[in-house]
C-alpha cells in the first residue's frame, strides 16, 4: 500500500525567519492521523531566511537527521563540533544522553532544509555529530546516507535507531528499483521532480508512505532528487 499525503495539504507554520511545513504532528500543529510512520517522528520541510535559524536548545535520545536541499546550514553544539553543511549533503546529531546544539542559516539566500526525526532503539548512549556529503556523480539510485539497521552500510553515517535515510537523484524517464525488508515500512518525499512508485504518482515535496511492500519500482516523470526513510514497521 502506498499512501500520499499531498505538499499542500502537511502542517504549517510561519514567522519572520522561519517557513516550515510538517509532514507529521509537531509543535502546534497536531494531526491524530500522522503521528509518525513506525520509528520515523518527524519530517519537517524548513525555509530558513539568511542570517537566520535555531537558537541553542536541548534535545535527548533522538536521531535528528538534517538533510539539505538549497543553500547551507552551520551547526554547533555543547560537545565543541562546528560544521557546515551544504546543499545534497546530510548531517546527523545523536542526542543520546543529552545535546544543546544551533542551527544557522549563515549564507546570503534562503536555506532549505529536511529536518528528520527517528526515535533510536539504544538509550543511554554519548551524544554526537557528524555529516557527510552525497555522492553526487551516481544516479538513478539510492545512496545510503545515515543506518542503524542491522547489518548497517559501514560507509554510511551511524544511528542508534533501526532505521535508514537513503537519497539519490534520477533522471527523467529512468526506473530504479529498491527493497524494503519483510515488516518495513518506507517514507518517501521527492525533494524535486516527481515520480511513480509501484504506479502511484508522488510529486515535489508531497509525503508518501509505504507499507507492505518489499520492491519498490520508481520511474521519474521528470528529473527528481529522492529523500527515502526506511524503518522498522
Amino acid at each position: 500500500m502506498i499512501s500520499v499525503e499531498p505538499f499542500d495539504k502537511l502542517g504549517r507554520f510561519r514567522n519572520d525567519w522561519l517557513n516550515a511545513r510538517h509532514h507529521f504532528s509537531f509543535g502546534q500543529h497536531h494531526d491524530p492521523r500522522r503521528m509518525g510512520v513506525g520509528a520515523l517522528r518527524v519530517w519537517n520541510d524548513d525555509e530558513i531566511a539568511p542570517g537566520q535559524g535555531f537558537d541553542p536548545h536541548p534535545h535527548k535520545e533522538m536521531e535528528i537527521i538534517t538533510y539539505v536541499r538549497e543553500g547551507a546550514i552551520t551547526h554547533k553544539d555543547s560537545l565543541g563540533n562546528q560544521g557546515r553543511t551544504e546543499a545534497g549533503d546530510v548531517q546527523v546529531m545523536l542526542a543520546g544522553t543529552g545535546i544543546v546544539h544551533a542551527e544557522y542559516n549563515l549564507e546570503p539566500t534562503a536555506t532549505r532544509i529536511f529536518q528528520i526525526w527517528i526515535t533510536p532503539n539504544k538509550t543511554g548512549v554519548a551524544p554526537g555529530w557528524g555529516a557527510r556529503g552525497f555522492p553526487k556523480g551516481q544516479r538513478d539510485t539510492l545512496q545510503v546516507l545515515a543506518d542503524g539497521r542491522e547489518g548497517r552500510d559501514e560507509t554510511a553515517l551511524p544511528l542508534y535507531a533501526d532505521g535508514a535515510v537513503l537519497a539519490g537523484t534520477i533522471r527523467a524517464g529512468q526506473t530504479m528499483h529498491q527493497t524494503l525488508a519483510p515488516g518495513r515500512v518506507g517514507y518517501l518525499v521527492p525533494a524535486t521532480g516527481a515520480v511513480t512508485v509501484n504506479g502511484v504518482k508522488v510529486s515535489t515535496r508531497d509525503g508518501a508512505t509505504i507499507t507492505g511492500e518489499t520492491e519498490l519500482v520508481i520511474t521519474a516523470e521528470t528529473d527528481s532528487e529522492l529523500v527515502l526513510v526506511d524503518v522498522a514497521a
